[in-house]
């Protein structure tokens, strides 16, 4: 009986063998089988379904609200009311968004008309005479 130790993966192969591959009949000391898969466990009952998919992202005219509020603030008024509408129908997100749109836009809105009257106001009394000549 000789003792016949495999070779060991660090020695280079007899000439000949291509590098890491095992000479015919024996297997490489480093690779083994693999191990048998794990049995799969039985299926069980369907729950009940779940919500349905959920429209994608926030609602575009939330955020042209906010952005109108600091451009044109009317029409940051009209998108807010579009978007608060189209969101409470859809579910989408963006409610916050519309709700300050609203608010900035209703506020910006009537600083411009205050600010409009009061030079109508002063256009109008830089104007008059005052009865004198």
């Amino acid at each position: 009986m000789t003792d016949e130790q495999p070779p060991s993966p660090y020695e280079p192969p007899p000439h000949g063998q291509p590098y890491g591959q095992p000479q015919y009949g024996q297997q490489h000391p480093q690779w083994g089988q693999q191990p048998p898969y794990a049995p799969q466990p039985p299926y069980g009952q369907y729950g009940p379904p779940g919500p349905g998919p959920r429209p994608g992202g926030t609602n575009v005219l939330a955020i042209l609200s906010l952005v109108f509020a600091f451009v044109f603030a009317p029409a940051g008024i009209v998108c807010g009311h579009l978007a608060k509408r189209q969101i409470r129908q859809t579910g989408e997100d963006g409610d916050q968004l519309a709700t300050w749109g609203l608010i900035l836009s209703y506020i910006f809105t009537a600083i411009g008309l205050v600010a409009c009257c009061g030079w109508i106001g002063l256009a109008i009394w830089a104007n008059s005479d005052n009865g004198t000549y």
